[in-house]
């Protein structure tokens, strides 16, 4: 992994692991996953919550995996300088569960 990567991923995911974590339970929250509660979210969601509690040494082949998504996903999704952008809820939403508030100032 590059400290490029680890650079890039921290600049998109924007939002703290408490925020995300907090986002995900939130946007899960029904009678069947609230008995689940640390799997709330989605399969990404999860995951880019476990990059975010590691060390930059601590991370696995699958951790850089989801990096490269994430941020891939983000650059799609939005401009490069990341400026706060309102746009319609779903969109908001959706980037907000892999950890990035369109929102929220770069």
């Amino acid at each position: 992994m590059t400290d490029t990567l680890w650079d890039e991923f921290h600049r998109v995911v924007n939002m703290t692991s408490h925020e995300l974590e907090d986002w995900l339970r939130t946007r899960s929250a029904d009678e069947e996953t609230e008995a689940l509660p640390d799997q709330a979210g989605t399969p990404t969601g999860q995951e880019v919550l476990r990059v975010l509690r590691k060390r930059r040494t601590d991370l696995t082949t699958e951790d850089v995996k989801v990096m490269r998504k994430v941020v891939d996903r983000v650059h799609e999704q939005r401009r490069d300088d990341l400026e706060p952008t309102a746009g319609e809820a779903h969109w908001r939403h959706r980037l907000m569960s892999i950890g990035h508030d369109p929102l929220k100032p770069a």
